[in-house]
């Protein structure tokens, strides 16, 4: 009896001392980013296109497995119309006329892969690079906090019908299919006038619709961005994107969950790139203040910036913040990792600190490692109120300068890594970088 008691004391230590590691950032027993992920796209032949897909799909049509598709120009799916995609389809986007495909409001897409075979949107060039066409929207008809509540894309797209780029209405519970088991890469071309597509645009998405176990890798513009809508999101995972890899605004009521954004100072565009950019809107008058506004609801995140040499690329300028939360805003992020970045979070100039906005701005059981100073408001290098605030012990938050090999599992693993925390790694330190001018 007493040994069976001791083994089952070591099962609980056991068992609470993994728990303890999963409780900040990603969450998983196993390290979920397996097999399905891929961190070295540019290396895998995905063979030639057999079938083309061009125009508007205006009937119930299924993707298979044994055939890889050419995304030729704007491909639209109107009329109601279903697409559905065999788990371990290809799809290409054509890089001469920038292939994308839109799920226009009022159809859907069924694009359920596996985790041992998902669905792969992928550039076909020998040499792929970022950018290389267009990217994946899915409209719906929940609501936006514009004006009207509707709005149109607006991104150069050539639909043959105007309602086909339209979103946004009352139906919170809109269902635009599911996306599962994912992968998008080398999205997010350039457009002269439009600037840059992105990886998986939703725009108006609501509840019902699924979206996890969605991987962008090498896009040009954001991985994910998210245009009002009440969506749910889980186990995203946004790779060295050149700009934001979230992007939440007009209204967006989102949760995210048990997801990822890994950044890299190297691959970042010219213009300030965040994990998360989270807005209310463009512009103040164009927002209907009788509407809800951007609220965005997070936990178990995993932000980290990968750096050879992170005091120096601070120094010179390619490291920013991983977070900007703009005015009339919402934001509450728990159990999450910040690592490695300048700083962890910048608030916009116009947010007021005082018990309301606090009230709505909440950075809770996070652990905040090897910033370069917490939370700021910008253009403002005093944050001494900030830090009293979200030091408070209640919020539970910590303060580390512990270096990625020590504080993630198998950050180098080239092919499969693992960015869950190590277990008994987390420390407090109250230090920030060395500043090295």
């Amino acid at each position: 009896m007493k040994k069976i008691t001791q083994i089952a004391l070591l099962f609980l230590l056991v068992y609470g001392n993994t728990f303890a590691q999963q409780e900040k950032g990603i969450i998983g027993y196993d390290n979920w980013l397996n097999p399905w992920t891929e961190f070295k796209p540019n290396k895998v032949d995905y063979g030639k296109p057999t079938q083309i897909l061009s125009g508007d799909i205006t009937r119930d049509t299924k993707l298979y497995k044994g055939d890889v598709y050419l995304l030729l120009g704007d491909v639209f799916v109107t009329d109601s119309t279903t697409l559905t995609i065999e788990p371990g389809t290809v799809i290409i986007g054509d890089f001469v006329t920038k292939g994308s495909l839109t799920i226009s409001n009022g159809s859907k897409i069924v694009a359920n892969g596996t985790h041992t075979d998902p669905i792969v949107f992928t550039s076909g060039r020998s040499l792929k690079k970022p950018g290389d066409w267009g990217g994946v929207f899915i409209l719906g008809d929940a609501p936006t906090n514009k004006f009207g509540n509707e709005d149109a894309l607006n991104y150069g797209l050539t639909p043959s019908d105007a309602k086909d780029i339209s979103y946004g209405g009352d139906n919170i519970d809109s269902y635009s299919g599911i996306m599962n088991y994912v992968r998008i890469e080398f999205a997010g071309k350039r457009t002269r006038d439009y600037g840059y597509f992105n990886g998986l645009t939703l725009a108006g998405v609501g509840q019902q619709t699924v979206i996890g176990n969605i991987m962008v890798s090498y896009c040009e513009g954001n991985s994910f961005n998210i245009l009002g809508g009440d969506v749910n999101l889980e186990k995203l995972v946004s790779y060295k994107a050149s700009s934001n890899d979230y992007e939440f605004n007009y209204g967006a009521q989102c949760k995210i969950l048990n997801s990822l954004a890994i950044r890299s100072p190297y691959a970042s565009g010219a213009e300030v790139s965040r994990c998360i950019n989270a807005l209310a809107y463009d512009k103040k008058e164009a927002a209907d203040f009788s509407k809800k506004q951007t609220n965005i609801q997070a936990e178990n995140l995993t932000l980290v910036n990968i750096s050879d040499d992170l005091n120096y690329d601070i120094k010179i300028g390619l490291v920013n913040e991983a977070i900007y939360i703009g005015a009339d805003t919402s934001f509450t992020i728990d159990n999450s990792v910040i690592s490695g970045f300048n700083p962890a979070v910048i608030l916009d100039n116009k947010i007021k600190i005082n018990s309301e906005n606090l009230e709505r701005i909440g950075f809770t059981r996070t652990y905040f490692n090897n910033c370069k100073g917490n939370i700021f408001i910008k253009y403002n290098t005093n944050n001494e109120d900030l830090e009293n605030w979200y030091g408070n012990r209640a919020f539970n938050n910590v303060y580390s300068k512990g270096p990625d090999a020590e504080t993630f599992i198998d950050l180098k693993n080239s092919k499969r890594p693992d960015f869950r925390l190590r277990i008994n790694r987390i420390f407090a330190a109250n230090d920030d970088l060395e500043d090295n001018d």
